[in-house]
């Protein structure tokens, strides 16, 4: 299931990169959260944030999530290459964001995407 609270938000950029950069991230939540969970997106100024209720990352890895062709070793028997949350950070940083990972207060994963930009002007939020 996909819990979402979006509000409308515009960046500069390539569209298509950043489709694939949300992308990486749900794929990731949904992969690794137990079947019949929740996974909760929320979009609001800029600061995508997506909560799974899967392992979680380790505090220790946090930052190495994002690099290119690291697993961490519970991860390794499943299947990918270990490049989405890489292009995630490539994405996103090219675009003059920054991404993170945390621990959700259930204990799965969280991931943010800060995406500078703006509220469209035929928005209310």
């Amino acid at each position: 299931m996909l819990d979402l609270q979006l509000e409308p938000w515009e960046f500069e950029g390539d569209p298509a990169a950043m489709e694939r950069a949300v992308l990486n991230v749900l794929d990731n939540a949904i992969k690794f959260s137990p079947p019949g969970s929740a996974v909760r997106i929320e979009l609001d100024r800029g600061v995508l944030t997506v909560s799974d209720s899967g392992p979680g990352i380790p505090t220790d890895e946090q930052e190495l999530v994002f690099d290119r062709f690291w697993r961490s070793p519970d991860a390794r028997a499943m299947p990918g290459s270990g490049l989405g949350l890489a292009i995630v950070a490539d994405v996103v940083s090219a675009h003059g964001g920054s991404v993170s990972a945390a621990t959700a207060p259930t204990g799965g994963a969280v991931i943010t995407l800060r995406i500078p930009g703006r509220v469209p002007a035929t928005s209310t939020a």
